[in-house]
């Protein structure tokens, strides 16, 4: 991403500096700043989007095992209410079979809350496996623009030498890596 809103601007300037000077080499130069800026921008894009995916599959994992939570805990109420009318039937009297009903109510409670519980563990699970993925991919991308960054400030290098073409090709290997780690991103 960039370090200043204006950033562009003076890539720009320096373009249109190189534009005037009448050589083709430094007006192919400004073209290649220019590409670079728009993959660099574009990256950053990518690199944003799957920054807040990542936060937001988080956030949704973290909502999820509080549902979780709170389910397991209704399960194990039920498990606690079915136990002491299980007691309380076991001991007799005029009202055993309503207990019986009542814990076999309990354990049909239990018995969905389990499979909620259970649906919800694999919810949660999913969303955090999808937000390391995304944090995955926002770091590689982070590495590939970076690389794009340097080699626009590399490739301005070269007009400010007037000309020297070694940071222009040391610039284009370094957006070429760059673009290729941003692609690889979404390769993993």
């Amino acid at each position: 991403m960039s370090e200043s809103p204006t950033e562009q601007f003076e890539h720009a300037e320096h373009a249109e500096h190189a534009a005037h000077s009448g050589d083709s080499f430094l007006s192919t130069v400004s073209v290649t700043i220019a590409i670079l800026a728009v993959v660099a921008a574009t990256v950053g894009s990518f690199e944003t989007l799957e920054s807040g995916q990542a936060i937001s599959d988080k956030n949704e994992s973290v909502l999820i095992q509080n549902k979780t939570a709170d389910t397991w805990a209704f399960f194990q109420a039920n498990s606690i209410k079915k136990n002491m009318f299980d007691i309380a039937a076991a001991a007799g009297g005029p009202k055993a079979d309503g207990y019986l009903a009542k814990s076999k109510e309990y354990e049909a409670q239990q018995s969905g809350a389990r499979k909620e519980a259970e649906t919800l563990e694999h919810e949660r699970d999913a969303k955090l496996e999808d937000s390391m993925r995304h944090e995955h991919r926002h770091h590689t991308l982070t590495v590939g623009v970076t690389l794009i960054h340097v080699a626009i400030a590399v490739a301005t290098i070269s007009i400010i030498m007037r000309g020297r073409r070694w940071p222009w090709h040391a610039s284009m290997i370094l957006g070429a890596i760059g673009t290729l780690i941003a692609g690889y991103a979404y390769l993993m």
